[in-house]
């Protein structure tokens, strides 16, 4: 009879595999303690998956900043030394040098700029199968199932991470994505309760995931890193029971 541990790294491998054939991401061989806890411990395999599409909704000016900051941290987290993202952006919003506070080159991502939502799920697609990049992040406003699916085809064959970002949305639609998730900002924090500006804060809600666990953070920037405040459950509200 095989040994316990042995069965057991058996038993995972089966599971990668399946999560991989799920859209879930590709296989990954990086221990489970990786470079975005906490929140890796609400996937399957307490793994953050790549190679997959998250999603990002929100309905205000002041979370979609939040939004693109918390992108912006992932993204870093996730980027290789050397390595390229492509930003398709439609309102021009994005402060290239700001970036270097997440620990982003803004040398290293290539910015596109379009207010065609055609023209920039197209340009999303073609992005995501090319496997030179690590991560391409997307605004539009609506995406339908059918083109959610078509993107998270395109990930699993080149292992590229995709982050679509929704502002304003008409409705919270079922999408083909691995997550989904809401960031909203929270007051700064400063050292010692100094005046001045502080560490960016954020509300961070993991509302959909699949085989996996719903969760909320109360997350801060600090040191080139993701610091919780305050973790707890991710309760669903009335309007989520209701949404796609």
């Amino acid at each position: 009879m095989k040994p316990a541990a042995e069965k057991l790294a058996i038993a995972r491998q089966l599971q990668a595999e399946i999560n991989a054939l799920q859209g879930l991401g590709k296989l990954s061989h990086e221990p489970a303690n990786d470079r975005l806890a906490p929140f890796s411990s609400a996937f399957p395999g307490n793994t953050f998956p790549t190679g997959t599409i998250h999603e990002f909704i929100s309905y205000e000016v002041a979370h979609a900043a939040a939004t693109t900051g918390f992108v912006s941290g992932i993204i870093s987290k996730l980027s290789k030394q050397g390595g390229l993202c492509l930003w398709v952006a439609g309102g021009g919003k994005i402060y290239p040098a700001g970036l270097k506070y997440f620990g982003l080159e803004p040398d290293r991502i290539v910015f596109i700029h379009t207010t065609r939502p055609k023209e920039a799920l197209w340009i999303i697609e073609e992005a995501l199968k090319c496997e030179a990049l690590t991560a391409v992040i997307g605004e539009v406003r609506e995406l339908s199932f059918s083109d959610s699916r078509r993107l998270q085809l395109a990930v699993e064959n080149s292992g590229v991470t995709g982050f679509i970002h929704r502002y304003c949305p008409q409705a919270e639609n079922a999408v083909a994505c691995a997550s989904r998730w809401k960031i909203t900002a929270l007051p700064s924090i400063t050292i010692d309760n100094l005046p001045g500006v502080g560490y960016s804060a954020w509300d961070v809600q993991l509302v959909k995931v699949r085989n996996g666990r719903p969760h909320a953070w109360q997350i801060q920037w600090q040191g080139n890193r993701f610091n919780v405040i305050e973790e707890q459950p991710f309760v669903i509200s009335l309007n989520e029971r209701h949404t796609g």
